[in-house]
């Protein structure tokens, strides 16, 4: 019987996105709820697999030469699971870099815009109205820059949907809908797209149980100094002095 890999996760955008993976293959894969907002990630145990105590880790237990293989960062863990599988990757040509593409776009630039609007906006303790703008722009921009790629395409990269899809998707794919953002339709119709496909909101769905409150998806109440602590605070950043 293969053993199941094991996900160290949590519901939040990067965390979700090898669930994602694993739902459209299916493969057999087991969940462990990291609270990061309790501390999880700074446990010893949590950092012998990530020292960058972030989210999401992947265990392998049939990785390279057949033993138990460690990955973290999102992304990594995407196109490891690709070339592995053989699954939501070309094999060679243009496209395959075009998903590469793709991929470095969410991780290097969508993400982290989207993380900082999100914090200044939502969770810093004092508003920096220049920050909200400069990344709120930022990331408005960077919406336009999809939508006009996916003019008269069904994915982001090639004919099929792949692993640049799964890595986007967690990021924008509920909020395409909001009026009081900018209406991009192509980036529309490509959710719709995704929204239709059972893994993708299977992958989506993980762990819903465990949304802390805290959190914008979970309504925004009572995040606090102690969360703070945890996320960007002495906690965070103790291990550096």
């Amino acid at each position: 019987m293969t053993k199941p890999y094991t996900l160290y996760t949590a519901p939040t955008p990067n965390g979700r996105k090898a669930a994602i993976f694993f739902e459209e293959a299916g493969l057999p894969y087991e969940m462990h709820f990291i609270d990061i907002l309790a501390g999880d990630q700074h446990t010893p145990e949590f950092l012998k697999l990530n020292p960058n105590n972030k989210l999401p880790v992947l265990i392998d237990p049939d990785g390279p030469n057949g033993e138990e293989f460690v990955l973290w960062e999102s992304g990594a863990i995407l196109w490891y699971l690709a070339e592995k599988t053989g699954r939501f990757l070309p094999k060679e040509g243009a496209d395959r870099h075009i998903v590469h593409q793709w991929l470095m776009f969410q991780m290097a630039n969508l993400g982290p815009m989207a993380g900082q609007f999100g914090h200044f906006f939502f969770y810093a303790k004092e508003k920096h109205p220049y920050s909200i703008e400069r990344y709120g722009n930022e990331l408005n921009r960077q919406m336009g820059v999809m939508d006009r790629h996916l003019e008269g395409r069904e994915w982001f990269a090639g004919d099929d949907f792949s692993i640049a899809d799964m890595a986007i998707f967690p990021w924008v794919g509920l909020t395409l809908d909001n009026p009081e953002l900018p209406r991009r339709p192509n980036m529309i119709a490509w959710s719709d797209r995704m929204k239709a496909r059972p893994g993708v909101m299977k992958g989506m769905s993980i762990m819903t149980e465990d949304i802390r409150p805290e959190i914008v998806e979970g309504g925004h109440q009572g995040f606090g100094d102690e969360h703070r602590d945890q996320l960007f605070g002495d906690s965070q950043y103790a291990r550096n002095e």
